[in-house]
């Protein structure tokens, strides 16, 4: 990012776990730690061994569940310097994999209770002895370490800690850091124990503004995953006039942002972002008369470590809330939205496709010849290497005759492409669960090199129909239904009609 103005300074977007450390605090601290040889550099197995036996609480018995006292505070403290002291990379690795694979369920426990859950079905007995040896498999079902994140999360600081760890968690799992069943069974644990202390009773919604902190305006810049912030000019005219910014924080960390929703006030439901990430000044000041429509255009998570939590639908939930008191004469609620993963699928495809031109099952024989004429290529080879190149927006002729297919190939790809029933493209899936419906599929709705990479420059407007969003957020989940206008519909129609998937 370039330069952002005194109060901002440029930072990496996200830094990666398993960079180096940049503390050098951490080295010292770590090494104090360590069992190992002098000067080796990562930690011991035994002194990795012997801090998790001492930080990792036993499960008491079920008969004094609610009577064991709880582990020294000190205890897991000295687990979260011990951890934060740990080069980044195998030691932080190695010792998730020993807690998941080594402080997990006792299966020989899990194994009595189940034959004990069946006896008490087979021989009948009353409701209280099957319940009560129900609750007690379910008590022995809980692996060790999470008794160590419900400690942590009682920490000063322990939740923004837990947080970390997860980003690592989910980081490793990306790499193959970190790998395995037990390391996937932790990392479902702990998304569950962050859902519910990320619940919305414990957060707050924000609205940034340019008087905002600059930490805040900094944190909300290098945030941006969607439409990069280019400089304070354009970080000033995403929180000015006609533009509004919220985050979501939490009650344990005031102030931080977890995620961030950026909302266009226009008078219609916009078909381009250029209009409204462009860099002009924010000298206008609002007139109410002008706004009608809300647009989502962006929706940003910040922290890694809550991937999988649900904060984003809640987080639309309240703007759309709050904008209703501050502006009630809004009656249009809708996204302009990317579509990442269009191209690299439409590229799949044409590489499955027959390189002989009378075998082309994507686009009509008119179609095809005015391409071939145009690449010059009876082959769909040169079209990939202009997709895979971005070349292709560069002919007028081209993008003027890739039109039409790549408009009803997109129109398949969001609403008939699948994963296990559901919409395959994430940001799809994501606003149907919602309750949207797919609205309209805009073309050269983003000419940004990372849109014309990520969907051939095109972009889809869902809309919230807010009296219509639980009947059709229900119909998705239950039916799988997905809810579309005509203009979607019928291009899909139209994909169908001249296609041979």
């Amino acid at each position: 990012m370039s330069r952002l103005g005194p109060c901002l300074r440029p930072r990496p977007l996200l830094p990666g776990p398993w960079a180096a450390p940049r503390d050098p605090r951490r080295v010292s601290v770590a090494a104090s730690l360590r069992r190992g040889p002098a000067g080796s550099g990562t930690a011991s197995a035994t002194g990795m061994e012997e801090l998790l036996s001492r930080s990792v609480p036993p499960l008491p018995p079920y008969e004094t569940k609610e009577k064991a006292p709880p582990p020294a505070e000190r205890l897991s403290a000295e687990f979260v310097r011990y951890y934060r002291a740990l080069e980044a990379g195998p030691p932080r690795a190695e010792l998730l994999t020993r807690l998941a694979r080594d402080f997990g369920v006792d299966h020989g426990r899990v194994a009595e209770f189940s034959a004990k859950v069946l006896q008490a079905r087979e021989q009948q007995r009353e409701p209280g002895a099957l319940l009560q040896a129900e609750d007690r498999l379910r008590y022995y079902l809980n692996p060790r370490y999470r008794g160590l994140f419900q400690h942590l999360g009682r920490l000063e600081g322990g939740l923004r800690f837990l947080v970390e760890l997860r980003g690592d968690l989910v980081e490793g799992l990306a790499t193959k850091a970190v790998d395995g069943p037990h390391v996937k069974e932790m990392n479902g644990v702990l998304r569950n124990m962050l859902s519910e202390w990320f619940s919305t009773g414990f957060l707050n919604l924000e609205r940034v503004t340019w008087q905002s902190p600059c930490e805040v305006l900094q944190k909300i810049s290098d945030s941006e995953a969607v439409h990069p912030v280019r400089n304070w000019v354009d970080m000033k005219r995403r929180v000015g006039s006609y533009r509004r910014c919220y985050f979501f924080s939490h009650c344990a960390i005031p102030g931080e942002p977890l995620i961030v929703l950026h909302v266009a006030l226009t008078s219609d439901v916009s078909s381009s972002i250029q209009a409204i990430v462009k860099e002009v000044p924010p000298l206008e000041t609002e007139d109410t008369d002008k706004i009608t429509t809300a647009i989502f255009y962006s929706i940003s998570l910040t922290q890694q470590g809550l991937q999988g939590v649900e904060l984003g639908t809640y987080l639309i939930k309240r703007v759309v809330k709050e904008l209703q008191k501050e502006l009630p004469q809004i009656k249009a609620f809708s996204t302009l939205s990317p579509i990442p993963g269009f191209t690299k699928w439409l590229v799949g495809l044409l590489s499955s496709q027959t390189k002989e031109p009378e075998g082309n099952e994507l686009f009509t024989e008119s179609e095809w010849q005015e391409i071939s004429e145009i690449t010059g290529d009876s082959t769909t080879e040169t079209l990939k290497k202009l997709l895979n190149n971005n070349e292709w927006v560069r002919s007028e002729k081209l993008v003027k005759v890739l039109h039409s297919p790549f408009m009803r190939l997109c129109a398949w790809y969001l609403y008939g492409e699948k994963h296990r029933g559901y919409a395959l493209n994430p940001v799809a899936n994501f606003h149907l669960q919602n309750g949207s419906v797919m609205w309209r599929i805009n073309w050269m709705a983003d000419t940004s090199p990372r849109g014309i990479s990520a969907s051939c420059g095109m972009m889809v407007n869902y809309r919230y129909f807010l009296e219509d969003t639980a009947s059709n957020s229900a119909a998705y989940l239950e039916t799988k239904q997905i809810k579309a206008s005509e203009q979607v519909l019928s291009l899909v129609s139209q994909f169908q009609q001249n296609s041979k998937l």
